[in-house]
């Protein structure tokens, strides 16, 4: 039977008992629903399909072993099976698990023994990993079969899927407001925006406000971002120059460059910024540094003492909130046109850059905020 085949035999028998149970052991049961209800960390669930995929596929394999390193006739390569069929199966019926093969997560690489329950992974949280390992362990035994597992975890996985719509589409028509009522001010909205920043695990936040502040006004500047990249794509891969990258209109060259950091930034940052903006292919005219902490004095000189060096490219460093501030009251009219873009960057990013309780927390935060005007 093909891959593919597997994969669709076992979502066609989870739609079809949604709402029952295929396993017996309630401490397996518990285990799983653990796994896949792991909202902080998702590559236990993946790591768990793609050796599950692979047991089903070839019964004679051992599915503790999915590393070819481990040279043994029965070990195989979790990540083939993870990349070249889950991601796809997954991405297609929207299932709440990461974008990217769990095989390249630091816990999960360089590893050449295999996975058996006694393993420390390093990883948190740890009790993830205890039960992932415990569940191959328990397929290994025969404990349960590996398609019974499969079958319960996209069963789980789907209504997970379901809950996560259904809050959503409360919270959103929550925010609902009247014609008449009165909107929220520049400065309501720089508050909500930094309650939002105050969030666990809020680091992309910075970069989606830049860019739904040249969503929302760059028309009238006559510039436009570029798409945002990747949140884990790196620079040397994308040959990217900054986080949100802005050009003229009808023009490709970039002409400012904004880069966020989520911690104070040092005189070793500026140096390395200027090894990218010297290079001819990357002539800029600003390059922007947002950061959420405080910018300290002898750094900002240093930074504007280079503009000669760079051959008029200006370095700032500005704070995050600050910018939002004074952008905010610049446009001051289009100001709910900036918190709806925003809004909309926040929903779309996917959940290993913006994780879900972080785009709730920002729709609560929202109508708290409209509640109170």
């Amino acid at each position: 039977m093909k891959v593919e085949q597997i994969l669709s035999d076992a979502l066609e028998h989870a739609q079809a008992n949604l709402n029952q149970s295929v396993i017996q052991d309630p401490a397996i049961s518990k285990r799983l629903e653990f796994v896949c209800r792991c909202i902080s960390n998702r590559a236990g669930v993946r790591l768990l399909m793609s050796c599950l995929l692979a047991k089903i596929d070839r019964p004679k394999i051992d599915p503790r072993k999915p590393y070819t390193e481990i040279g043994t006739k029965d070990s195989f390569s979790g990540r083939v099976y993870d990349e070249r069929y889950l991601t796809h199966f997954i991405n297609e019926n929207h299932l709440p698990c990461n974008q990217t093969t769990a095989f390249l997560t630091p816990a999960l690489r360089n590893i050449d023994r295999p996975l058996t329950k006694n393993v420390e992974l390093v990883g948190q949280p740890r009790d993830l990993y205890v039960s992932t390992l415990q569940l191959l362990d328990d397929v290994h035994q025969k404990r349960i079969s590996a398609k019974s597992l499969l079958i319960e975890t996209i069963r789980l996985l789907i209504l997970l899927r379901e809950e996560k719509k259904q809050r959503m589409s409360t919270l959103l028509s929550g925010l609902q407001r009247d014609e008449d009522s009165l909107p929220l001010s520049s400065e309501a909205i720089v508050t909500l925006v930094e309650q939002h920043l105050a969030c666990k695990k809020a680091s992309r936040l910075p970069v989606l406000i830049v860019a739904a502040a040249y969503k929302t006004a760059g028309a009238r500047l006559g510039e436009v971002a570029r798409p945002i990249k990747s949140h884990t794509a790196a620079d040397l891969q994308t040959k990217a120059i900054g986080d949100v990258e802005v050009c003229l209109v009808g023009k490709d060259n970039v002409v400012t460059a904004y880069e966020m950091k989520m911690k104070r930034v040092t005189i070793d940052d500026i140096d390395t910024i200027l090894q990218k903006i010297i290079r001819p292919e990357h002539k800029v005219h600003n390059y922007i540094i947002i950061t959420t902490e405080k910018i300290e004095e002898q750094v900002s000189e240093h930074a504007a003492n280079l503009y000669e060096e760079t051959g008029g490219t200006e370095i700032a460093i500005l704070d995050c909130v600050g910018f939002l501030r004074h952008f905010l009251h610049f446009f001051h009219r289009m100001r709910l046109d900036f918190l709806n873009a925003y809004q909309d960057l926040v929903l779309n990013e996917p959940e290993s850059a913006i994780s879900q309780p972080l785009k709730e927390a920002f729709l609560v935060l929202r109508q708290a905020a409209e509640s109170d005007e």
